[in-house]
Protein backbone atom coordinates (compact mmCIF):
# COMPACT_ATOMS: atom_id res chain seq x y z
CA UNK A 1 0.00 0.00 0.00
CA UNK A 2 0.96 3.60 -0.24
CA UNK A 3 1.77 5.44 2.78
CA UNK A 4 1.02 9.15 3.60
CA UNK A 5 -0.56 11.81 2.93
CA UNK A 6 -3.59 10.23 4.46
CA UNK A 7 -3.67 7.10 3.28
CA UNK A 8 -3.64 5.61 6.23
CA UNK A 9 -6.86 7.28 7.55
CA UNK A 10 -8.38 6.77 3.93
CA UNK A 11 -7.48 2.97 4.57
CA UNK A 12 -9.22 3.41 8.03
CA UNK A 13 -12.44 5.40 6.72
CA UNK A 14 -12.85 2.25 3.82
CA UNK A 15 -12.78 -0.39 6.19
CA UNK A 16 -15.33 0.92 8.86
CA UNK A 17 -17.74 1.76 5.59
CA UNK A 18 -17.38 -1.83 4.64
CA UNK A 19 -16.76 -3.47 8.25
CA UNK A 20 -18.92 -1.39 10.37
CA UNK A 21 -18.09 -1.31 14.32
CA UNK A 22 -21.43 -2.45 15.45
CA UNK A 23 -23.72 -5.53 16.47
CA UNK A 24 -24.89 -6.69 12.96
CA UNK A 25 -22.45 -9.66 12.61
CA UNK A 26 -23.86 -13.35 14.09
CA UNK A 27 -20.19 -13.67 15.54
CA UNK A 28 -21.08 -11.95 18.76
CA UNK A 29 -18.47 -12.47 21.32
CA UNK A 30 -16.47 -9.80 22.35
CA UNK A 31 -16.47 -6.49 21.91
CA UNK A 32 -19.16 -4.71 19.67
CA UNK A 33 -18.08 -4.57 16.22
CA UNK A 34 -15.49 -7.81 16.51
CA UNK A 35 -17.45 -9.97 14.13
CA UNK A 36 -16.25 -7.37 11.30
CA UNK A 37 -12.52 -8.81 12.33
CA UNK A 38 -13.54 -12.26 11.74
CA UNK A 39 -14.48 -11.02 7.82
CA UNK A 40 -11.56 -9.24 7.42
CA UNK A 41 -9.46 -11.95 5.53
CA UNK A 42 -11.96 -11.83 2.73
CA UNK A 43 -10.73 -8.63 2.05
CA UNK A 44 -7.51 -8.46 3.41
CA UNK A 45 -4.87 -11.48 2.57
CA UNK A 46 -3.06 -12.92 5.52
CA UNK A 47 0.07 -13.72 3.40
CA UNK A 48 2.31 -11.58 1.34
CA UNK A 49 4.72 -12.51 -0.92
CA UNK A 50 7.81 -9.84 -1.32
CA UNK A 51 10.50 -9.70 -3.80
CA UNK A 52 14.00 -9.17 -1.85
CA UNK A 53 17.39 -8.22 -4.19
CA UNK A 54 20.16 -7.46 -2.78
CA UNK A 55 19.11 -7.68 0.46
CA UNK A 56 16.48 -4.82 0.13
CA UNK A 57 12.57 -5.78 -0.07
CA UNK A 58 11.75 -4.38 -3.66
CA UNK A 59 8.88 -2.20 -3.19
CA UNK A 60 7.82 1.18 -5.30
CA UNK A 61 8.69 4.29 -4.37
CA UNK A 62 5.70 5.35 -1.87
CA UNK A 63 5.04 1.82 -0.73
CA UNK A 64 4.93 -0.14 1.95
CA UNK A 65 4.30 -2.93 3.89
CA UNK A 66 1.04 -2.43 6.10
CA UNK A 67 -0.16 -4.73 8.87
CA UNK A 68 -4.24 -4.47 9.06
CA UNK A 69 -5.65 -5.44 12.63
CA UNK A 70 -8.52 -3.37 13.85
CA UNK A 71 -9.50 -6.10 16.70
CA UNK A 72 -9.35 -3.38 19.58
CA UNK A 73 -9.13 -6.67 22.00
CA UNK A 74 -5.41 -7.94 21.38
CA UNK A 75 -3.11 -5.11 20.90
CA UNK A 76 -0.15 -7.54 20.64
CA UNK A 77 0.57 -9.54 17.65
CA UNK A 78 3.20 -11.60 16.32
CA UNK A 79 4.49 -11.72 12.80
CA UNK A 80 5.95 -14.87 11.10
CA UNK A 81 8.43 -14.14 8.53
CA UNK A 82 10.05 -16.65 6.39
CA UNK A 83 13.01 -16.25 4.10
CA UNK A 84 13.13 -18.66 0.65
CA UNK A 85 16.37 -18.15 -1.11
CA UNK A 86 15.83 -19.33 -4.91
Amino acid sequence: METGSGSEGDLEELLERLLPRDDRYGHRHGSVGHGGDHLLPVLVSSSLTLAVEGGEVVLGTWQSVVVVDPNRENDVRRLRLSFLEG
